[in-house]
């Protein structure tokens, strides 16, 4: 027996709104349900997280999702929440971001397994292209009033907004284009449900307006909470801007140390949110953490759910790897392992020095290395102290006064790290 959609996401405290006699409608029988995704970059980021969760959920509770990526809404720009308008983007763009989309989609929804909920994908532009505007404002726009558009919260805090510089025509119809999408799934895919962020209550409304009115039906609407970080800083940012699903974009190990680096109090949040632990062993975890928060247990479950996921067993690996070598024991070994990017964000912050590449080739004594070719520590004298200390490794062995580096101990061709005692590091770069 599938569990109770509404239900599943009432403890998991992703409810902010729904539409009464919903949960009635999906208890039913098996419905259909989408969620829009902007294609105007070629990955997803941990913000869109929410969204694809909801639609995971529903497929696993014995739904069908249907992922719609705005090919045409992405052309125009969304004014829920946003204080500028979206670039306009080719097609040729937007069909190869929608297969990246579809690609991080299946981590988390089944498209191929021929079940009668397999999930669907679909872009908006297909049935848009076609539509003409005197079409468009003849058979949806009389539908609904200008009173009806003004009144949605998107709209009226663009107009009056601080410093704002109004809203045009092209914003102003989106939730028009967005609800016709709603209208188009219901009659063509038996939709009868949009989900998406709360602040999308009002597009997704729009929508069933013109289910009632147009296609003589009816539609439902749910949203989930904004994700926010107790500290007040914006969910799913770094230091380095966003953190995307697309390995390229942000490594598994940046990604990973984002989800162990969370408040305790945001762990017990997102655990909830982000994975698809179930109730009891959620509470286990919660307690776990409550009799020894120096373990960290929820975080160290919540990144491991969340990397495994996105990127997969063998990357999650990695990422411990990486972490140990910063934060616990490691071997040279697993220095060697790191590609450049994972290394380069490893050590992110460590200060480097410029070395050219001819200086190993017969050997670079380690000496210069510590001290008068690259300033890591203050002289020769302190670095021949250093060495006396058993202090100094180079690429995590330890090395001694004589010790000469040469091209053998390149990572990646074109680095050496140097280390005094357990935290203090030092690159040498090639040049």
């Amino acid at each position: 027996m599938p569990k109770n959609f509404i239900t599943e996401l009432q403890w998991r405290g992703m409810i902010h709104d729904v539409m009464p006699d919903t949960e009635t409608h999906l208890n039913e029988q098996m419905r259909s349900a989408y969620v829009g995704f902007d294609p105007t970059a070629d990955s997803l980021h941990i913000g869109n997280l929410v969204p694809i969760m909801l639609l995971a959920h529903y497929q696993r509770c014995g739904h069908r999702p249907i992922a719609l990526v705005g090919g045409a809404t992405g052309m125009i720009g969304d004014p829920s929440g946003k204080s500028s308008e979206r670039n306009l983007l080719d097609e040729k763009t937007l069909r190869h971001n929608q297969e990246c989309v579809r690609n991080q989609l299946a981590q988390f929804l089944d498209f191929s397994s021929g079940v009668e909920n397999e999930a669907v994908m679909v872009n908006n532009y297909d049935w848009m292209k076609e539509f003409s505007f005197l079409d468009f404002i003849r058979d949806v726009g009389k539908h609904i009033t200008v009173n009806y558009m003004m009144a949605k919260d998107s709209v009226k805090s663009r107009l009056t907004g601080e410093g704002a510089d109004g809203m045009s025509f092209t914003e102003f119809t989106y939730q028009m284009v967005q609800g016709y999408d709603f209208l188009h799934l219901y009659k063509n895919l038996a939709c009868t449900l949009q989900m998406g962020g709360s602040d999308q209550w009002g597009n997704i409304t729009t929508g069933t307006e013109l289910i009632r009115r147009i296609g003589g039906g009816k539609g439902y609407a749910l949203t989930c909470p904004l994700i926010t970080k107790s500290d007040g800083s914006k969910f799913g940012k770094s230091e380095g801007g966003n953190i995307w699903l697309d390995a390229k974009r942000t490594s598994p190990y940046k990604f990973y140390q984002y989800w162990l680096n969370t408040s305790d109090e945001d762990a017990e949040k997102y655990i909830k949110i982000f994975t698809f632990l179930d109730q009891e062993t959620i509470e286990a975890l919660v307690k776990e953490q409550q009799e020894a928060p120096h373990m960290r247990a929820l975080q160290k479950r919540l990144a491991e759910e969340v990397t495994n996921t996105v990127h997969g067993e063998e990357a999650y690996d990695k990422a411990i790897k990486a972490s140990n070598i910063l934060f616990g024991k490691s071997t040279s070994e697993d220095l060697k392992n790191l590609d450049t990017e994972t290394f380069l964000d490893v050590f992110e912050g460590v200060p480097q020095a410029e070395i050219p590449a001819s200086e190993i080739e017969n050997g670079f004594n380690i000496i210069d290395a510590l001290a008068s070719s690259t300033g890591f520590l203050k002289s020769n004298g302190e670095a021949r102290r250093a060495l006396k200390e058993n202090s100094i490794s180079v690429n995590k062995e330890k090395v001694n006064d004589t010790f000469q580096i040469t091209s053998e101990h390149t990572l990646n061709e074109k680095f050496v790290l140097l280390q005094r005692g357990k935290k203090n590091y030092f690159i040498i770069k090639l040049v």
